[in-house]
């Protein structure tokens, strides 16, 4: 009889890596906790890349089935995070260019009820607000426009844009200067 060897239960407690190793392994419930783990932040990365949600639930999920077929080859050099940022980026670059650029960030909530918010011409104001935030966004060049999403909606550092844009820090810093320049200008009417 041969001894198996025993993995600790599965948890959220247990690092990205650990995961990765056991989800290369064909460990299925591996795979799904880091699936659950950067699914959300994975989508909205791809919404805000694509403006459509349902583009970006195809891309995540592509995403995600080329990441479990490409585990084995995961060196670990790059945190499990920024490697599946880096597909996820590349993927939906490739169905951008398979099709014409949509608004690209809804990034407003409907206000709740009891919201000051609610009432109907503040209500507008935002939705304008909101819809000048897309297009400021659409008028980006595409490298600054995922520096600035990756950096202000993804919360990455620097080095992970870095390595995910596969350029360098100072390139990214750049980016994000001349994306928060030209969004600050075209948002200046709404402050």
């Amino acid at each position: 009889m041969t001894e198996r060897t025993a993995f600790p239960p599965l948890g959220c407690d247990l690092p990205d890596g650990l995961l990765a190793v056991r989800a290369a392994e064909g460990d299925e419930e591996a795979f799904a906790v880091l699936v659950q783990r950067h699914g959300r932040p994975l989508l909205a990365l791809a919404h805000g890349m694509l403006g459509n949600p349902e583009d970006a639930e195809d891309a995540v999920q592509d995403a995600f089935v080329s990441a479990w077929r490409r585990l084995p080859e995961y060196r670990h050099s790059a945190q499990f995070r920024t490697w599946m940022y880096r597909i996820t980026v590349n993927r939906c670059l490739t169905m951008r260019r398979r099709r014409p650029p949509l608004l690209l960030l809804d990034t407003v909530a409907e206000p709740a009820a009891e919201d000051a918010w609610s009432q109907p011409a503040r209500s507008a104001e935002q939705d304008a607000a909101s819809a000048a935030l897309c297009r400021a966004l659409g008028d980006l060049n595409a490298g600054q426009r995922l520096c600035w999403i990756l950096r202000e909606v993804q919360g990455l550092s620097y080095k992970e844009i870095a390595h995910v844009t596969r350029t360098s820090e100072q390139t990214v810093r750049g980016r994000l200067f001349r994306a928060r320049r030209s969004l600050q200008e075209a948002m200046g009417p709404w402050r």
